[in-house]
């Protein structure tokens, strides 16, 4: 009886599940690297904003702190984007004709919101809540970064899930006094002997934080 397959079948079947095999894993390498791009996570990206607004000049050069414009930041779990009323407290009176808060006056004499490109948003299915970040020593620095340094604003964290169990599993690599919470370059300030380890324990406890539940999915996803 003549052969179906050719004897050099069992080799192209051997070699394309070879293939096959690697084309998989080249996949999952690159889709693994790929959800963690600046393409998909918008990290060190700045979006077009309807004014090109500085965290450097209104932090640093003016020093403006960061309830001024984010009121709720202690009380609710929304940071707000400061409403066109806050800005004219100063371009009211200053930079009155500057062509580029020419926006800005446009949407004080028409009582219109300025439409601001959201750089920190969260899936849907994630509830974040601001106020107890806040309020359990976690500084604006440690998910925001340091924006006294953005001429633009950026996101400098991925927000994923992974990144936020990081801190939620391990808090006092990150947890800080109350009192310096807004503080930008906060590690800058520590003497040379502080280890953030021992004080960081001290305050999670001096807290309340109850780390063993932080890793809870319920804790995010309600």
């Amino acid at each position: 009886m003549n052969q179906i397959f050719h004897p050099s079948a069992n080799v192209i079947a051997r070699a394309s599940i070879g293939a096959l095999i690697v084309l998989v894993g080249v996949l999952s390498v690159f889709l693994y690297f790929f959800v963690r791009s600046s393409w998909m996570t918008g990290v060190n990206i700045s979006e077009a904003q309807p004014i090109p607004f500085s965290h450097l000049h209104h932090v640093r050069q003016v020093g403006l702190d960061c309830r001024y414009c984010h009121t709720s930041v202690e009380e609710a779990a929304s940071a707000n984007i400061p409403p066109t009323e806050t800005c004219m407290t100063c371009h009211s009176q200053i930079w009155t004709d500057a062509p580029m808060l020419e926006p800005v006056r446009v949407s004080w004499r028409d009582n219109k919101s300025l439409e601001w490109e959201r750089i920190h948003d969260l899936a849907d299915f994630v509830y974040f809540n601001h106020s107890i970040h806040v309020n359990k020593g976690i500084g604006c620095e440690t998910c925001h970064g340091r924006v006294d340094n953005m001429p633009l604003p950026m996101k400098v964290n991925t927000l994923q899930m992974e990144w936020c169990l990081e801190c939620h599993r391990n808090p006092a690599k990150y947890i800080r006094p109350a009192e310096e919470v807004f503080t930008m370059g906060y590690a800058e300030t520590l003497p040379a002997d502080y280890d953030q380890l021992i004080e960081g324990h001290k305050l999670v406890a001096q807290y309340g934080i109850e780390v063993g539940r932080l890793d809870n999915c319920s804790i995010c996803h309600r």
